[in-house]
């Protein structure tokens, strides 16, 4: 397996973290917030954020009122004030709490003088903006107050538009304006006003229905960040409303032109204006929940894969249609380009379109919301056509990228649709959707037997074993035992689809039975040269595949890039790709982040022990892990534990190689690389920059042994045993015990060596093969958090690669 390694540009490492109104809707969500950035944003991120609660509505609420009821007007802004003022209270102490008090009490005061006077458009608008003016300020103090540097920023300073039904930010005229504001606050989170932007004459301009979202994505495109988060209610894109349909999934990854048609078909999560600063620029787009930020998200890619079929069903309550109806003898095709026209020239796109050219008739569905704006328009435009607004219809459709050209949910959509009063069907021109508009009905009802009809279908995974040595052979003997169990507890057919060596490659799309491989591999493999058993995979038929790596080939931790790029997830126990140089090992990473594919390595350190996932969900609960020690290698432990000096320490070594304890080759273990590789991976994990090199090894090995091949070390194993006794007696002397042990100071200092330790000392007392790995942090400081059990064997290798397994497939939907 040979590879070069690839070459990928630095992402910037700014990115920009949006929260809506629901997520600053009380004290808790503020603090909230703070925790969620605290544990997701770095200090230069820029934030965005719109009116907490429901503060713009009864903004507007005081505006209608204004030429009503006075009273009622009055008490609605005491209403907005005391509102804002409880946030200031519970949040702010000190000094600050009472300027924050006193600003938002002139801002009220300002308010009402508008009223007194009698209110303009601009007025409206310039109201209607201090319901974001209040959030940044009070966020940008309230992150201060926690100890991280933050100022506020008004997007009107920054942003400019002008009127319009949809306006559009200029960003032309935009960009220096940001880049000026932003090259005065480095490392600083800057707080910035979503919905807003300014016209050039000095009016506040409101970007519309979604403004705070689309503001956020055009800050983020101009600003040149690597990813915008928006953070809301809910953690994503899900298959269907999980409010309605109790199965629907969340998913992880959706194509951008997939969360477009979402957006023209009114789905709610996300707006078509949002999108397109996205489209145009090199940011990635992320929707996560500020409630549960850890449960799960949906990335927008920009990579277009070929679809497979609907991935979404949706429904709409409120539509309206429009219906012409030409008259015999009119050029028809000449009306249907007019109004095409129309509509573009209004930036308006249908729900669905049914040309009934034999009866001379057009339908286009629209949502209320917009219907009266498309038919005035149409009504100005003189069209040759009779014009009908005929209203009481809804909408649902199945989304995704190739569901047009799927039979199976083709048939399932129409077959579910038969007995309900369906208007029409259409296809979407791009291949996206199938929509039906239909007389009003129940539409949760048919959402969730549509759901059930087209997804209902066992989702395939195929598997891919690399390495069949130890680990790899007990891995198919507990994947056999376990493969039913792990289908009905997922609802998935998983199937071993390949299994390759250094030279072969048996691979059988129909599947291959676990516990024939060793009998069967050399009779059925066929040889492959450098990476031609990847592209082999190409062609599969599976929704996802997954390669277990459970060699120890710096090789093919080079192809790992590729593997997510061909879309592919990975399990690794291979330590050569967590512990390579910063460039290889991030490059990985940017990798498997770009194409939403996942990689899992629990088994690279500490085998089945749950160390990488503790140090994960200490650092993203808002931890900062300061140290690490501890005995990180399980055969190490053995050996030194077994050698008391009555049985030769090489003799002690060629037991724990025959048993499968060691590394293919024992050197990796007794030189310390084996150690010092689970050193680098957990201190990345853990965020802490550590290279190789960097970590000062004691090897065991002696220099006369170390280039010789595998039996022949193994051969003079024995010339290790005179120095090893005289340490061993050197500690006996002393009520002492030798220990291999790694460490990674506090001050950086990371070593890995044969320590003479004190026999009551904690690592002095250990059962066979136990790991033990202490973690000082913020909070463990005092009293570190030990994580202690077998980390060497194959049997708990392979049950952190089953455990790794178990845990990704549940991350598939």
């Amino acid at each position: 397996m040979h590879a070069q390694p690839m070459e990928t540009s630095p992402e910037s490492p700014r990115q920009l973290h949006k929260f809506g109104g629901s997520s600053l809707a009380s004290p808790d969500c503020y603090r909230r917030v703070v925790d969620v950035l605290t544990a997701h944003a770095s200090q230069q991120d820029l934030i965005v954020v719109s009116a907490a609660g429901k503060t713009t509505n009864q903004l507007i609420m005081w505006l209608a009122q204004l030429d009503k009821d006075g009273r009622v007007a009055h008490e609605t802004l005491q209403t907005v004030r005391a509102f804002q003022q409880d946030l200031i209270e519970n949040l702010v102490d000190g000094e600050t709490k009472q300027q924050l008090v006193d600003a938002l009490y002139a801002d009220i005061a300002t308010i009402a003088s508008l009223g007194d006077k009698g209110v303009s458009e601009n007025d409206k608008a310039y109201v209607q903006g201090f319901g974001e003016v209040w959030s940044a300020r009070l966020l940008a103090q309230l992150l201060k107050q926690h100890q991280r540097a933050a100022v506020m920023l008004d997007s009107r300073q920054c942003l400019r538009a002008e009127r319009a039904a949809q306006p559009e930010v200029d960003r032309g005229a935009s960009w220096p304006l940001l880049q000026n504001q932003l090259s005065q606050h480095s490392d600083t989170h800057v707080v910035i006003t979503g919905f807003m932007a300014q016209n050039q004459a000095g009016e506040t301009v409101l970007l519309g229905r979604n403004g705070s979202d689309y503001s956020a994505t055009v800050l983020g495109a101009l600003a040149g960040v690597s990813r915008v988060t928006i953070w809301s209610d809910v953690a994503g894109v899900y298959s269907a409303d999980p409010r309605h349909v109790d199965n629907a999934c969340l998913l992880p990854l959706i194509r951008l032109d997939e969360a477009g048609e979402l957006a023209r078909l009114a789905a709610p999560v996300l707006h078509s204006r949002t999108l397109q600063p996205v489209a145009q620029s090199a940011t990635d787009l992320t929707l996560r929940c500020t409630q549960a930020p850890d449960s799960g998200s949906t990335r927008i890619e920009r990579v277009l894969a070929t679809g497979r079929g609907a991935k979404i069903i949706t429904a709409l309550d409120e539509v309206s249609l429009l219906q012409f109806d030409v008259a015999r003898g009119q050029d028809f095709q000449a009306i249907k380009q007019e109004l095409s026209r129309i509509l573009s020239q209004l930036k308006v796109q249908p729900l669905a379109t049914d040309y009934q050219d034999d009866q001379y008739r057009i339908l286009l569905a629209f949502t209320t919301e917009v219907v009266a704006l498309v038919m005035a328009q149409i009504q100005d435009a003189g069209l040759s056509a009779e014009l009908k607004l005929r209203e009481g219809f809804t909408m649902v459709a199945a989304v995704g990228a190739g569901v047009v050209n799927n039979p199976v949910h083709c048939h399932g959509f129409y077959q579910q649709l038969k007995s309900q009063p369906v208007e029409f069907i259409s296809e979407s021109a791009s291949g996206l959707s199938m929509v039906a508009i239909l007389r009003q009905v129940h539409t949760q009802a048919l959402v969730a037997s549509l759901h059930d009809a087209l997804f209902q279908a066992q989702r395939r995974i195929g598997l891919v074993l690399v390495g069949k040595g130890n680990i790899g052979t007990r891995w198919l003997s507990l994947f056999a035992d376990q493969k039913a169990h792990l289908e009905k507890r997922h609802g998935k057919e998983v199937s071993l689809i390949s299994v390759v060596d250094s030279r072969n490659q048996w691979l059988d799309f129909a599947g291959i039975d676990a516990t024939q491989v060793l009998e069967g591999f050399d009779e059925r493999c066929e040889p492959y040269f450098d990476d031609e058993w990847l592209t082999r995979l190409l062609n599969h038929p599976y929704d996802d595949v997954i390669v277990l790596d459970v060699t120890a080939s710096a090789s093919l931790a080079y192809l790992y890039p590729r593997l997510a790029e061909h879309g592919f997830h990975l399990i690794s126990a291979n330590k050569e790709a967590g512990a390579a140089p910063a460039e290889q090992y991030h490059a990985i990473q940017q990798a498997f982040s770009k194409t939403g594919r996942h990689w899992l390595y629990n088994a690279t350190v500490g085998a089945g022990l749950p160390i990488n996932y503790a140090v994960q969900d200490l650092r993203e609960s808002g931890d900062t892990i300061v140290a690490l020690s501890g005995i990180f290698s399980g055969t190490l432990s053995w050996l030194f534990l077994q050698f008391s000096g009555e049985v030769p320490f090489s003799v002690l070594l060629e037991q724990a190689w025959q048993q499968g304890l060691t590394e293919p080759d024992p050197r990796d273990d007794l030189s310390g690389a084996d150690v010092v590789r689970k050193l680098v991976i957990l201190a990345r994990e853990a965020g802490m920059s550590l290279e190789p090199e960097q970590v000062k090894v004691e090897s065991l090995v002696p220099k006369s042994l170390a280039d010789l091949s595998l039996d022949a070390f193994l051969d003079h194993a024995h010339q290790m045993d005179e120095q090893l006794q005289e340490r061993l007696d050197k500690a006996h002397k002393n009520r002492s015990v030798l220990r291999y042990v790694a460490r990674l100071n506090a001050d950086g200092k990371a070593q890995v060596s044969l320590e003479t330790l004190p026999s009551e000392h904690p690592l002095a007392h250990l059962l066979p093969c136990d790991n033990v790995f202490a973690i000082e942090s913020q909070w463990y400081r005092e009293n570190p958090l030990v994580i202690r059990g077998p980390g060497a064997g194959r049997d708990v290798t392979a049950g952190a690669i089953q455990s790794d397994l178990n845990r990704l497939i549940s991350r598939l939907h």
